[in-house]
């Protein structure tokens, strides 16, 4: 095991030293679940001291954050306009770039469903549809550019990979109708492109598949149906729901870059830095998360993230997002039960206080892993 990860980041070494890396590589957080876990008592520690969450981040080298965006959420407080306008805040007083993720739901999108919002819910008419979300989109950038928040990235949507903007009662998976589905797309992407235009102020507009294996089929389909004009292809990977192993992935990132010309980005990966349980909500990532390579343990995390970023970055990607790192166990409750379904992946010690874990080594450029 110790020398396929030494050939791994062998690998990665020698493609960095042939690679010119022009733009900026990001290392990123996505902390939209910040603001509720400080309200729900979380504290946050570095070198037995306290810290704001943001400024901490920022300290250690991330210089992009991300964060989502529901339409109306009625079961919670949070991730509506009102919270990720303050996260936004908070990165932007800390030095950070921004990601905002339209999920375009009132809760969870992935690749197993696409919830149209309730407002829009008796919308049938495709075009009519396409006009409200252009509409809300705008709204949305129009009202985070009047307090001077306008994210330098936006996702038009939250892990694609079926059809959006479907109603919950007829969920279909797959991609049924690509001609609804693309018109839906453009309309998003419209609505940043001419809002950027209108202000004269770069907004880098971003598509996000769950699974690089998934990406490389969707952006040929959406290719075909005319889904063309934005700039960055952003990756979910996680090895536990992949089939492409770290060794894979450069391949299918330089295939996604070269066929459409267009940035790669990995705006969400994560992975367990033990398999302990540490409250009554069950964690997400398990023992099927763990890769030979990487234990799950403190120095196992922090080896997968400086592997994946060095592969990322010399396979000419444009930087790598680590998902809600500082999401850590309190005494509220989720859809699913009460704590942290993810405390066993953050970048803070549930068994020592919330304490800093090796994996802030993931946003420091300078250091490499000496194993």
């Amino acid at each position: 095991m110790k020398y396929c990860f030494i050939a791994l980041l062998s690998f990665a070494s020698q493609l960095l030293s042939a690679a010119s890396i022009e733009k900026q590589f990001y290392l990123g957080a996505d902390l939209s679940y910040v603001n509720e876990m400080e309200d729900c008592g979380a504290k946050y520690y570095d070198k037995n001291k306290r810290q704001d969450p943001f400024k901490l981040f920022a300290d250690k080298g991330a210089n992009l954050i991300r964060v989502r965006l529901w339409h109306n959420p009625q079961w919670t407080a949070y991730s509506n306009l009102e919270d990720a306008t303050k996260t936004l805040q908070r990165a932007k007083n800390n030095g950070m770039k921004t990601l905002l993720d339209f999920h375009y739901s009132d809760t969870w999108t992935d690749p197993e469903k696409q919830f149209v919002p309730q407002a829009w819910a008796h919308i049938s008419d495709t075009d009519e549809l396409a006009k409200t979300l252009y509409n809300y989109t705008t709204e949305i950038l129009a009202a985070l550019d009047a307090k001077n928040l306008l994210p330098d990235m936006v996702q038009v949507g939250n892990e694609t990979n079926i059809e959006i903007l479907q109603p919950e009662k007829t969920l279909v998976h797959g991609i049924p109708n690509w001609p609804r589905n693309a018109t839906l797309l453009n309309s998003g992407i419209k609505a940043v492109r001419d809002y950027s235009k209108k202000v004269n102020k770069p907004i880098g507009i971003v598509l996000h598949i769950a699974q690089p294996e998934n990406a490389l089929w969707w952006f040929k389909q959406a290719s075909e149906h005319a889904v063309l004009d934005y700039d960055i292809i952003g990756l979910s990977y996680y090895p536990q729901w992949s089939t492409y192993k770290l060794p894979q992935l450069p391949g299918a990132i330089t295939t996604l870059k070269n066929t459409y010309k267009k940035d790669v980005l990995i705006v969400e990966t994560a992975y367990p830095y033990t398999l302990e349980n540490f409250d009554k909500a069950d964690n997400v990532l398990g023992k099927n998360a763990i890769q030979p390579e990487f234990p799950a343990t403190p120095k196992g995390q922090a080896s997968y993230l400086l592997t994946l970023r060095n592969l990322v970055k010399a396979a000419g990607g444009i930087g790598v997002i680590y998902w809600e790192p500082a999401w850590v166990s309190t005494k509220c409750t989720t859809l699913w039960g009460k704590g942290s379904h993810w405390e066993n992946a953050t970048f803070f010690n549930a068994a020592e206080g919330n304490k800093t874990l090796p994996a802030f080594l993931f946003f420091s450029n300078k250091y490499q892993s000496k194993n």
